[in-house]
C-alpha cells in the first residue's frame, strides 16, 4: 500500500484566486503546472521526493492536462528527458537529490547545456548541507558553474518559491538555456500560503500532438564542431540574455535597511535563518526587515555585475552569507569588486565556518564578529546572553561524561528485514574472520554504524559490486558487496554484475530484495509485488516471473545464485557460508528476500483495524525474555540491534546487570529468536501469541489451561 496523496492532489487543482496551503515541495508541483508544463520526470530522493510521488498518484488529472510523468529508473535517464526541450517549444521539469543525483545525470546535463534549449527546461534539486543532509557535501554550484546552466536558490517562502518556478521557464526560454533550482529541506518543508493561478494545458502534449517533427539543425546537436559555435554562443550571447532578464524581472531582492556602512549579501536559501540571526542580535526593525541592508540572491549564477557594484557602492564593509564550500559566490563578487576598482572590504568565510550547514547559531557569531569589525557604522548588536550559557553547557557535559556528547546515529527500522542478513553475517565473520564490505547507499548503508560497523566504501548508488572489483584479486577471502534491489535497477545492473561477468571476477553479490526503492520514500520499481500487474492492468504484455531481479541475472549470465527468506538467520548464515567457500570460480548472487517492514505495516494496518472494527478474531506475534533465564550478556542486542530489544533493571536482587527485555513496539518479525538460536545464546526467548476477539473454544482452553496450572501450583 503506498503512501496516500489524496488531499494533495486535490490542491494541485486550485484554480485563480484560491489560496494553497501546504509545504514548500508542493508548492513547487502546483507551480510546473500553473507554468504549462508539458512532461515532469525525475528520480527521488529527500528532500524533493514528494514532487514526482504526488505527480505519479495524479496522473489521471495530469492525462486530462495533457502532462505526461514518467518516474525515471535514475537520474541519468530523467536528465536526457530534458532532450525534447532542445529542439520543441515544450515546457519540461525534472527533479532529484543533489550532489549525487546530479554527478549521475552530469554526462546528459552537459550534453544538454551545450545546444541549449528551445523550450523551458527546469532541473529541481535537494540540496543540502549538515544534519539534514545524507549525501557528501558538494555543491550544485559547481556544476552551474562547469556547464553554464543558471542556478536559483529562492528565498523559502512559498509566493517567492512560486514566482521563481514560473521565472525559471522564462528564463530558461529568454536565453535558451538550462535552469537549475536548489532547495534545501527547509526550504521544501516551509510551511504557508499563496494565491493559485488557474493550471495551463501545454499547447503541444499528449492530447494536442506535434504533428510533425523539426527540421533537422546539426548546429543543435551536442557535436563537434557544432560544439566549438555552442561554447561561444553560453558567453557572447546566453549570459548576457540571462542577465538582462535577472534585471528586468527583479529576481534578486534588496532591503535598503538603514545607511550604516555596511551591507549583507546572502543565499535566496538562507533568507529566513538570517532574518532569525539579525533579530536575535537586535538588527532588525519592529516590521523584522534587517537594519543591516540586503542583497538577496534569488539567483546565484550568473550573477549580474552591475548589482553588486552597485549594492557595495558607498559601503566600508560586505559581507557574503554562502554556505558549503568553496566560496564561489564569494570569489565572483571580489572579481566583480576588483574590476570596477571598488574600494569595499570583503568578508565571508572569515567570519564563517568553511564547511556545512548555517544554522542560526553559526549566523549569529559570523555578523556578530562581522558587525564589531566596523563599530562606527553600526548599532552594537545585543549579544545573546545565552550563547556563553551554551557553550558553558557543552562543556560542563563534556566534562560529566569525560566525552564528548554522544552521536544519536539513525538505525533499521523496528523488524527491518535487512537487520537479520547482517546478523548473519555478523555470525559468519566470526567463523571466518574479518571480511571486506562494500557498502551501498540504501538502508542497509545503517548497518555502516553500531551494533553492526559493516562497510569499507561507500562509492554511489548501485556502485558496491564495482567498487570491489580491485579489491576481490588481492582479497585472501572473497569481499562480499550489499546492495538494494532500488540500487540494482538503479546503476547496480550495469556496473557491477555485467562489469564483474565481462571480466569474469569472483566474488559476492548480496542483493536486499525489500520490494521497494525504500530509503527514498518506498517507491516502486520494476520488480516491485505490485508492479507487473499493474502493468498487465494497463494493457502492456508483461508478468510477474518476468519482472524479477533472479531472472534477470540468470539472463545475464550468472550460474551460482541463491535465494533466502531474510528472517531465517541460520539460513542466511549458510549460504553466505557457501558463497564465501564455493570452490566455484565467478560471481555469486545472494537474493535476500523480506518485505520492507514499514510497507507491510502500512499494509496490515489497516486491514487489522478494519478487522478490530467488525469484532473479528485477531492473532498478534511479538517476542519476550524471560527475566528469570536472561543472564545480562546482551549478545542477542550486539547481533540484532532491533529497537525493541533494549534492557531493564532485574527484578532479582541477586542479579547485579540489566536483563534484555522486548517492549510493546515489537512487530513479532522473530529476529531475536532466530538470532538466539543460529548463534546458540540463552534459552530465555520466548513466543508470544496475543489473540483479540477470541472464539469460544479459545477462551474455553485458555481457562481450562490456568486452571490446570493453578492445580499444578497447589492453588485454589
Amino acid at each position: 500500500m503506498e503512501v496516500s496523496f489524496s488531499r494533495e492532489i486535490e490542491n494541485l487543482k486550485l484554480g485563480d484566486g484560491q489560496t494553497f496551503h501546504g509545504e514548500g515541495i508542493l508548492a513547487v508541483t502546483k507551480a510546473l503546472l500553473q507554468s504549462g508544463v508539458t512532461y515532469v520526470g525525475g528520480y527521488q530522493g529527500s528532500p524533493i521526493s514528494h514532487l514526482l510521488d504526488v505527480m505519479v498518484q495524479a496522473r489521471p488529472y495530469l492525462d486530462e492536462l495533457g502532462v505526461h510523468v514518467e518516474a525515471c529508473t535514475n537520474e541519468s535517464s530523467a536528465a536526457a528527458m530534458l532532450g525534447a526541450s532542445i529542439m520543441y517549444p515544450v515546457r519540461g521539469a525534472v527533479t532529484w537529490k543533489s550532489i549525487v543525483g546530479t554527478n549521475v545525470a552530469s554526462d546528459a546535463l552537459s550534453n544538454l547545456a551545450s545546444p541549449g534549449v528551445m523550450g523551458g527546461a527546469v532541473i529541481v534539486v535537494g540540496e543540502d548541507y549538515g544534519e539534514g543532509a545524507s549525501v557528501i557535501q558538494e555543491r550544485t554550484h559547481a556544476f552551474a558553474l562547469k556547464s553554464t546552466i543558471w542556478l536559483l536558490d529562492p528565498r523559502p517562502n512559498l509566493t517567492s518559491i512560486v514566482n521563481l518556478v514560473e521565472k525559471a521557464f522564462e528564463l530558461s526560454e529568454a536565453s535558451n538555456t538550462p535552469v537549475m533550482m536548489e532547495l534545501r529541506i527547509r526550504t521544501c518543508h516551509v510551511q504557508g500560503s499563496f494565491q493559485t493561478k488557474a493550471n495551463i494545458a501545454p499547447k503541444i502534449s499528449s492530447v494536442h500532438l506535434q504533428q510533425s517533427a523539426p527540421e533537422f539543425s546539426y548546429a543543435k546537436l551536442a557535436h563537434p564542431p557544432a560544439t566549438y559555435a555552442q561554447e561561444k554562443l553560453k558567453y557572447e550571447s546566453r549570459m548576457p540574455a540571462a542577465r538582462r532578464f535577472i534585471v528586468d524581472a527583479a529576481l534578486n531582492e534588496q532591503w535598503a535597511g538603514e545607511p550604516t556602512g555596511v551591507g549583507l549579501i546572502v543565499q535566496g536559501g538562507l533568507y529566513n535563518t538570517l532574518i532569525r540571526a539579525l533579530d536575535v542580535l537586535g538588527l532588525t526593525n519592529e516590521a523584522g526587515e534587517s537594519r543591516i541592508p540586503l542583497l538577496v540572491l534569488n539567483v546565484v549564477y550568473p550573477l549580474v555585475p552591475e548589482q553588486i557594484t552597485t549594492f557595495c557602492k558607498d559601503k566600508q564593509g560586505v559581507m557574503i552569507i554562502e554556505e558549503g564550500q568553496p566560496e564561489f559566490i564569494e570569489q565572483e563578487v571580489a572579481t566583480h569588486l576588483q574590476r570596477s576598482q571598488s574600494r569595499t572590504a570583503l568578508h565571508g568565510k572569515d567570519f564563517l565556518s568553511m564547511g556545512g550547514e548555517y544554522t542560526a547559531e553559526i549566523l549569529i557569531r559570523g555578523i556578530q564578529a562581522f558587525t564589531d569589525t566596523y563599530p562606527a557604522n553600526v548599532v552594537p548588536a545585543v549579544v545573546p546572553s545565552y550563547l556563553p550559557r551554551l557553550d558553558e553547557t557543552r562543556q560542563t557535559a563534556t566534562q560529566i561524561l569525560k566525552q564528548p556528547l554522544p552521536a544519536r546515529p539513525p538505525n533499521f527500522c523496528t523488524g527491518c528485514p535487512e537487520r537479520p542478513v547482517f546478523s548473519a553475517l555478523k555470525l559468519v565473520e566470526r567463523e571466518v574472520g574479518k571480511l571486506h564490505i562494500a557498502a551501498d547507499i540504501g538502508c542497509h548503508a545503517l548497518a555502516t554504524f553500531a551494533p553492526f560497523s559493516f562497510g569499507h566504501s561507500i562509492l554511489g548508488y548501485g556502485m558496491s559490486m564495482a567498487s570491489s572489483a580491485a579489491v576481490k584479486n588481492f582479497s585472501a577471502r572473497r569481499p562480499i558487496a550489499i546492495m538494494g534491489d532500488g540500487g540494482f535497477w538503479h546503476n547496480g545492473l550495469l556496473s557491477g554484475v555485467s562489469s564483474t561477468l565481462l571480466n569474469q571476477g569472483d566474488g559476492v553479490l548480496v542483493i536486499m530484495k525489500n520490494g521497494y526503492t525504500s530509503a527514498t520514500g518506498t517507491q516502486e520499481t520494476v520488480s516491485s509485488p505490485d508492479s507487473a500487474s499493474k502493468l498487465i492492468a494497463q494493457g502492456h504484455s508483461a508478468t510477474s516471473t518476468e519482472m524479477t531481479i533472479e531472472r534477470t541475472l540468470e539472463g545475464m549470465g550468472v550460474k551460482w545464485l541463491r535465494t533466502v527468506h531474510n528472517y531465517k538467520v541460520s539460513k542466511v548464515q549458510d549460504t553466505l557460508r557457501e558463497a564465501l567457500s564455493s570452490p566455484f570460480k565467478g560471481l555469486k548472487v545472494i537474493v535476500a528476500e523480506g518485505e520492507c517492514q514499514l510497507e507491510r505495516q502500512r499494509r496490515l494496518k489497516p486491514i487489522q483495524a478494519m478487522r478490530l472494527k467488525q469484532g473479528l478474531r485477531m492473532l498478534r506475534t511479538r517476542y519476550g525474555i524471560d527475566e528469570d533465564t536472561c543472564t545480562g550478556d546482551h549478545s542477542c542486542i550486539r547481533l540484532s540491534g532491533c529497537p525493541t530489544l533494549t534492557i531493564k533493571d532485574a527484578t532479582d536482587p541477586l542479579k547485579s546487570a540489566p536483563v534484555a527485555h522486548v517492549n510493546n513496539d515489537c512487530v513479532g518479525c522473530g529476529l531475536c529468536g532466530e538470532v538466539a538460536d543460529a548463534a546458540v545464546l540463552c534459552p530465555s526467548f520466548h513466543k508470544i501469541e496475543i489473540v483479540t476477539n477470541p472464539s469460544w473454544w479459545e477462551r474455553f482452553i485458555a481457562r481450562f489451561n490456568q486452571w490446570t496450572i493453578r492445580q499444578l501450583q497447589g492453588q485454589s
